[in-house]
């Protein structure tokens, strides 16, 4: 009897609903490691001198081969505080070039049994945030908004 990958995965498709358990346990695990390592090791760069980065969360793929690390500056998205790429870039790209080193690190404070390749991107969704407070914000926005309110009642 043929088996489908439906009848491999327990009725899960892979995109349909997202991480699984395993994958979210694993890339909670790395983010604290990760937020422990760049707190304590001093990353010999210029692009990271002075800057504290916030690691807002960790996507692990299915294997746990790969993760994904998202980060932001320190404060950014507070007060309506935006932070654009050529802002960060520098400090994300000198993340991706110590990412060999970050990983020998992470290999000795977390126990899996691969430790996953770090890639570094910028967390965009603070700024996506800020823009959609700015949109609310609006008088033109906010009328319509107010305008809704009162019809429920």
């Amino acid at each position: 009897m043929k088996r489908s990958f439906k009848d491999k995965s327990h009725g899960r498709a892979p995109a349909e609903l997202g991480p699984t358990q395993r994958q979210l346990r694993a890339g909670e695990l790395v983010r604290h490691a990760l937020v422990e390592i760049l707190r304590e090791e001093e990353i010999h760069d210029e692009a990271l001198h002075n800057v504290s980065i916030t690691v807002t969360e960790v996507r692990c793929s299915p294997d746990l081969r790969h993760a994904t690390v998202f980060v932001e500056p320190l404060g950014a998205g507070l007060g309506g505080v935006t932070i654009s790429k050529e802002q960060i870039g520098p400090a994300v790209d000198a993340l991706n070039r110590h990412s060999k080193f970050l990983r020998g690190i992470l290999g000795k404070h977390i126990e899996m049994k691969f430790t996953p390749d770090l890639r570094f991107l910028h967390d965009e969704s603070f700024n996506e945030a800020a823009r959609i407070d700015a949109l609310f914000m609006r008088p033109d926005i906010a009328r319509d908004l107010h305008h809704d309110d009162e019809d429920e009642e």
